[in-house]
């Protein structure tokens, strides 16, 4: 009876926080580890554990972009051995499935849940001159073969003419996402139902995080502006959009999920609002 009784209460403490959708529901940290492959001590320089798995069938992944003719650049994941698997991310390592990290010069720009991606100029540092992608399972560990983790880069190249007055870069590519992306600062939101204005300076959010409710198939333009750089996550939704230090960042959502999602940042960890879809 001993036991049992520290089990559940063990299991309710889940990963010793608030509730949150970051999981796979009724996951915890330890229960999404998974048993693939070889957990190393060496992480891929963020606090993401790497994963080793043998080279023969390992995940592998190819980058490839070009401007795009409005703004920005259009990329695509070419992968072998390997599936995007959104509905399962925070769940345990499956072979040859997750989810994939876009980094620009070393720094995290969006994570990635499909092939296709369109990168707004406004989130490219000018002088920047690499994009790297990277392979990641279910539970945020890298994939990696012979120490090294499963990614790919390419190179930016000169500037490119762009309509909407930013600046881009190129190289091979393929058409646009059939989807749109979330949009960066210095572009505004069309047709927005609603606005929420959202500051975070020295770890504090302004205004107090709280409930934003919305109908759903409302679209909701999420204004950030953040002292330092960050990731904006919009859990359940698995959306993400790169927050400039000291620089506004907005991303569109289309609310067609109905429900209770956390709107935090990756890297400060802070609950920015929570959106109540019903």
């Amino acid at each position: 009876m001993l036991a049992l009784a520290l089990l559940l209460a063990g299991g309710a403490t889940g990963c010793g926080g608030r509730a949150t959708t970051h999981h796979k529901p009724g996951t915890s940290h330890e229960q999404a580890t998974g048993s693939v492959g070889t957990l190393l001590t060496a992480d891929d320089g963020a606090g993401h554990r790497l994963r080793e798995v043998p080279a023969e069938g390992a995940p592998e992944v190819r980058l490839t972009l070009r401007p795009d003719s409005e703004d920005g650049w259009n990329l695509q994941l070419d992968v072998r051995n390997f599936r995007f698997t959104p509905d399962s991310a925070g769940g345990a390592a499956l072979p040859g499935a997750g989810h994939a990290h876009l980094e620009i010069d070393g720094r995290k720009a969006a994570r990635l849940y499909g092939p296709w991606f369109h990168l707004p100029a406004a989130q490219v540092p000018e002088g920047a001159r690499t994009l790297t992608v990277r392979l990641y399972a279910d539970d945020h560990t890298a994939w990696a073969v012979s120490g090294k983790p499963v990614e790919n880069a390419a190179p930016l190249a000169g500037p490119a003419p762009n309509p909407s007055g930013g600046h881009s870069h190129g190289h091979n590519g393929t058409p646009p996402p059939a989807s749109p992306a979330p949009q960066a600062s210095g572009q505004t939101p069309e047709q927005a139902d609603r606005t929420v204005t959202i500051g975070v300076r020295d770890g504090k959010v302004t205004p107090a995080p709280a409930r934003t409710e919305l109908k759903r198939g409302e679209r909701v333009a999420l204004r950030v502006t953040s002292d330092r750089a960050d990731t904006l996550h919009v859990h359940g939704y698995d959306q993400e959009l790169a927050l400039p230090a000291g620089q506004e960042a907005t991303l569109i959502l289309t609310a067609d999920r109905t429900g209770l999602f956390e709107v935090e940042t990756h890297e400060s960890k802070l609950l920015l609002t929570q959106l109540l879809v019903r």
